[in-house]
């Protein structure tokens, strides 16, 4: 055992205290979304914050959607890059992840990932970084820039609403006819997105692939 964690780079440490002992993890992560880690198969979710999840989809000021879970991920794996980082263990959740606050270096990255307006305070659980929420919505960096649903909501079912479209979940590719009858599909963050409505009525439908599109018959958008 001790063997395996010392070949993966892991290295645990715990320090009892009155009440309990406090289990460390230290090593070169890989980021999974903008709130999980993986350090070499031991999943990591920061505590006390909620990022958008991978596919999720917010709007910026212009009301034109953007993949921000996507984004959320990428900052922290890019604040991150191949540096070692230490989290300092909290609970253990449903999943069997380890619920941690983690550290590169003097920096708590849950609290950075907040105050970058890259998640939000996860209340439910704690409220210890509430403060940073609120800086973040001052400054409007990172998600609060436009618009966007709670991610708990989010997995929830909910969606942003534009001009009457509703993004069904997980399925956020749009399939419109054109008015010479060509089946064209947009995907987010293409030119034409943000100002093409679906009218399902008049055989328009949402994909949840591209593969599905192509299957069905559109052909993706030039722009």
């Amino acid at each position: 055992m001790i063997a395996r964690f010392l070949f993966a780079l892991i290295f645990i440490t715990s320090s009892a205290g009155p009440a309990m002992g406090t289990e460390s993890l230290t090593g070169v992560t890989s980021v999974i979304d903008g709130d999980t880690l993986d350090t070499h198969g031991t999943r990591i979710r920061l505590h006390g914050i909620d990022a958008p999840e991978s596919t999720q989809l917010c709007l910026d000021p212009s009301q034109k959607p953007w993949r921000c879970g996507q984004q959320a991920a990428l900052a922290l794996a890019e604040k991150i890059g191949r540096s070692v980082v230490r989290c300092e263990k909290r609970d253990v959740d449903r999943y069997q992840r380890i619920v941690a606050v983690c550290r590169l270096g003097d920096t708590d990255l849950n609290a950075w990932m907040v105050r970058q307006g890259w998640a939000v305070a996860y209340r439910r659980y704690s409220t210890n970084y509430v403060q940073d929420e609120n800086a973040a919505q001052q400054a409007r960096v990172g998600i609060w820039i436009g618009r966007f649903i709670d991610p708990a909501s989010w997995r929830r079912g909910e969606r942003l609403q534009v001009a009457g479209e509703v993004q069904p979940r997980s399925c956020p590719i749009k399939g419109n006819i054109s008015r010479n009858g060509e089946r064209i599909y947009h995907v987010p963050g293409t030119a034409d997105y943000g100002s093409t409505r679906i009218d399902e009525s008049k055989g328009e439908r949402w994909f949840c692939s591209e593969d599905e599109a192509l299957k069905a018959g559109w052909r993706k958008s030039a722009r």
